[in-house]
């Protein structure tokens, strides 16, 4: 194999690593989120609508996480910009 197909290999591994990673462990975040907002709730049911407003606002930045994790794996599949170097 030539240096641009390893290249192109190791790119779509830590691609597929990446979407991985970046989608458990937001995942569990969540899942997490969700609970602890839960037994709140139980506990407090008067506080229900800033624990929903902050429950809303958490799920929000943990789902951007995600989103990131999927942009950066787009460019890399799709416009490495490290291509250009290795057809030199």
């Amino acid at each position: 194999m030539d240096k641009m197909a390893w290249f192109v290999l190791l790119s779509t591994g830590g691609a597929l690593a990446t979407i991985a990673i970046g989608g458990i462990f937001p995942s569990l975040a969540m899942g997490r989120v969700i609970s602890q907002a839960l037994e709140a709730l139980a506990r407090q049911p008067e506080a229900e609508k800033s624990i929903s407003r902050m429950l809303f606002i958490g799920l929000a930045m943990i789902e951007s996480l995600a989103i990131y994790a999927l942009v950066v794996v787009l460019i890399v599949l799709f416009r490495n910009p490290l291509l250009e170097y290795m057809l030199k």
